[in-house]
């Protein structure tokens, strides 16, 4: 496109990467901040760890479901106004959450925020691909997606300390008023951006789909992205509830300051590209799940200081691999880029809310660590099928 469309996005760059960061904070600050507070919720709604694990996590239907459809079906949306957008409407369920009457309600609200969420973020990744050169979006894209990492931290420290200072109807206005300061941000500081092509024939928008189900290579991306968030949404729910029972007994506000394992994933991720362009992605992927693993086995021990380390290193593996599988999703896909990204984040989201159905059953009938050696099975298949990424057949392999 020419420079004339896109004036704000090139004007002052280090301001721009540090706005692109911001919304990507402010697109999932939502997503996990819930996991952070759950006791909490298990106690007010009177419902077992595992209830209200699927209750928080049902957002990732919502987030597989639009995730699915916006990556085919955004041809003739501008960009900036659908995304300004889906946070405005983010606010609402948002909101709506404070007044929940049950965790059935809750999850249906939490859905409704996954579908906002999804739109976004796919617009908005597809936005950076569009008005930026591919310099540029290299950059931006690292910033965005180190902005999604610190929505993981800051949302969960948020919502625990809002959550022990004021309530939980406190913690989901607070979470309403950054959604709309989103809408607010990107309205104010992205320039309107019409789409530069139509990305699908009309009326066969499920051919991009099979294209890319076809392909081996993206097929093993998606198994290992639906693979990691099984993992990491089984293994992050439940972990409050460890740590806020005996014998470690840490109360909701440490819980909150805890969960900065997060930190050392900022300033990692978004080198995972440069790492797995120069030594291979399928060298680095396993790697990265390998140290996961390892984080795993401290989390079974009965001291907050090897929980937390372990978290630490599962944030740090799982966070590195995802950005792995996600570049490598961008670069095998030679055309309709936007729905193999979408397929992707289906499976990727997917595999987070059968992570929690099934680990919280896990945790509720066998304890915590049935619930560690099944986020450790899944994250050894994801290894193991990353070590193909580079020697898959490109197309109709079975």
């Amino acid at each position: 496109m020419a420079s004339t469309t896109r004036p704000q996005m090139a004007a002052q760059p280090a301001l721009r990467v540090l706005i692109i960061g911001v919304i990507g904070f402010l697109t999932l600050a939502d997503l996990f901040a819930t996991q952070a507070i759950l006791p909490v919720l298990a106690t007010r709604f009177g419902v077992s760890p595992g209830a209200i694990g699927v209750a928080a996590n049902a957002g990732t239907i919502g987030m597989a479901i639009a995730g699915l459809l916006a990556g085919v079906l955004a041809g003739d949306i501008d960009r900036r106004r659908g995304i300004w957008m889906s946070l405005a409407l983010l606010a609402v369920p948002t909101t709506l959450l404070a007044f929940a009457p049950n965790p059935v309600v809750f999850a249906l609200l939490r859905i409704a925020q996954g579908l906002c969420m999804a739109t976004a973020f796919t617009l908005t990744i597809t936005y950076l691909a569009e008005q930026c050169s591919p310099d540029d979006a290299a950059t931006s894209l690292a910033a965005y997606v180190t902005g999604v990492v610190a929505s993981n931290l800051v949302g969960r420290l948020i919502a625990s300390t809002a959550v022990s200072l004021a309530g939980v109807a406190t913690s989901f206005y607070i979470f309403a008023g950054l959604n709309l300061a989103g809408a607010l941000l990107v309205r104010a500081s992205l320039s309107s951006s019409a789409p530069m092509m139509r990305m699908h024939a009309p009326g066969h928008f499920w051919s991009a789909w099979a294209t890319h189900l076809a392909d081996a290579r993206l097929r093993r991306c998606y198994a290992i992205g639906f693979l990691i968030l099984f993992a990491f949404i089984g293994v992050f729910t439940y972990v409050g509830f460890v740590l806020a029972k005996p014998p470690l007994s840490v109360s909701m506000r440490s819980i909150g300051v805890i969960f900065l394992c997060f930190a050392p994933s900022m300033l990692t991720t978004p080198f995972a590209g440069q790492v797995a362009s120069r030594y291979g992605a399928a060298r680095v992927l396993p790697l990265s799940l390998v140290l996961a693993i390892g984080g795993l086995g401290l989390m079974l021990l009965p001291d907050v200081a090897a929980v937390f380390c372990g978290m630490v290193l599962v944030a740090l593996g799982t966070f590195f691999a995802q950005a792995i599988a996600t570049g490598f999703v961008g670069r095998v896909a030679m055309t309709e880029k936007a729905a193999a990204s979408g397929l992707y984040l289906f499976f990727y989201y997917a595999g987070g809310l059968v992570g929690a159905v099934v680990v919280g059953q896990l945790f509720d009938q066998l304890g915590w660590s049935a619930a560690v050696i099944a986020g450790g099975v899944a994250l050894t298949l994801g290894a193991v099928i990353g070590l193909g990424l580079r020697t898959a057949p490109p197309l109709n392999a079975h």
